[in-house]
């Protein structure tokens, strides 16, 4: 079974989250520091909005992004509990350009997310290896 790192999964899962707390921070820096000027309060708030929309972007996006084991006749997705999948259950799978992610759709599930290893670069939207191929050995 084939999976990506876990430094790119987590990196990926967390990345808007620790951006919007790094925002917050640099908000209650200001404020802490230059709390009286008007300018650095308006200063303060931007940062705070702006981390208000990185948190936000976490919570919606975070819950879409699984690591995903494919192999010949299987895809697992690990989460909370791991839920496996054999190729005909999956509806689709494409690849969500610049950022080296695929979209797989199961039927009767949510879209999730998921990065590929190393060895497996993106052909026109489809894997480039014939492990990948849907049901065949």
């Amino acid at each position: 079974m084939k999976e990506a790192s876990l430094v790119k999964f987590y990196f990926a899962k967390y990345f808007f989250l620790a951006f919007g707390l790094l925002q917050w921070l640099i908000s209650g820096l200001i404020l802490f520091r230059n709390g009286d000027i008007p300018r650095s309060q308006f200063a303060a708030f931007v940062f705070f909005t702006m981390g208000l929309v990185f948190v936000s972007l976490f919570l919606l996006i975070s819950s879409k992004i699984k690591r995903v084991a494919i192999s010949k006749n299987k895809i697992v997705v690990f989460g909370r509990q791991e839920e496996r999948y054999e190729w005909p259950e999956v509806k689709s799978i494409k690849n969500v350009p610049y950022l080296n992610a695929y979209r797989l759709k199961i039927k009767g599930h949510k879209q999730i997310y998921f990065f590929p290893d190393q060895s497996s670069q993106p052909l026109y939207g489809l894997f480039s290896e014939p492990l990948f191929k849907k049901g065949k050995k």
